[in-house]
């Protein structure tokens, strides 16, 4: 579904990403790990193109896509849980899921019931500002909204970050749901490894911007990869 090839990315004069490659096959989760300040949050911005690369080939879906803006993404098929979760604060939580409908034609303009299945509580909450919710359902609101979407790749950067365990345990069992329909390629950035390693397909190690590890999960070992990836 996705591969991308010598992904190079600069902030100003400073070089962040060193010809990054990765692969992400639909049906299929792909975790981006390492320690940080290696690059994998600047890989995600560049990625669904919120911060333009400086070279390199992105091919989705068998279509090879140039640099372009997040929003021409967005309708190419590529959604993202952005570091943050990013959801607006004012907004109730019906009026930020209909966010995700500015990049779908006017006939998709409707919250799928999918969206409640797999995270119930925001049903509940739809009149409710999303600043008024806590940093869990924040974060179920923020994947929602992706979902909404419909996309080819989801790109899910550090989603378990201050989120309690019982909202954590949920987002791992909405991700395995996802991955089984099979239509979808996953990027997953985290720092929790044993969530990561759990619902690994394949591994991509970064450090110091570069690709030091590539493979599937049965390539390696925990304790083989555990060191590489903590401080």
């Amino acid at each position: 579904m996705l591969n991308i090839e010598d992904f190079t990315l600069h902030y100003g004069h400073s070089q962040i990403l060193h010809g990054v490659s990765l692969d992400a096959q639909a049906g299929a989760v792909t975790c981006v790990m390492g320690t940080n300040g290696v690059g994998k949050t600047s890989l995600i911005r560049a990625i669904c193109g919120m911060h333009a690369r400086s070279g390199g080939r992105m091919v989705l879906d068998g279509e090879d896509l140039p640099p372009m803006s997040a929003h021409a993404l967005a309708k190419k098929g590529v959604a993202v849980v952005p570091q943050g979760r990013e959801i607006f604060p004012l907004l109730t939580v019906r009026e930020n899921l209909e966010t995700g409908f500015s990049c779908l034609p006017a006939a998709d303009h409707r919250i799928p019931d999918e969206v409640f299945d797999l995270f119930p509580i925001l049903k509940d909450f739809l009149d409710r500002r999303g600043g008024d919710l806590s940093g869990g359902q924040q974060q179920q609101l923020a994947i929602a909204r992706a979902i909404i979407t419909r996309p080819k790749l989801l790109l899910l950067d550090e989603p378990t970050e201050g989120i309690q365990p019982n909202i954590i345990q949920q987002i791992g069992d909405v991700i395995r749901l996802l991955r089984g329909k099979g239509d979808m390629a996953i990027v997953l950035v985290e720092q929790y490894f044993d969530f990561a390693y759990d619902l690994a397909d394949s591994i991509v190690v970064l450090r110091r911007g570069e690709v030091v590890f590539s493979g599937r999960k049965s390539d390696t070992s925990r304790a083989e990869l555990l060191p590489q990836v903590s401080v």
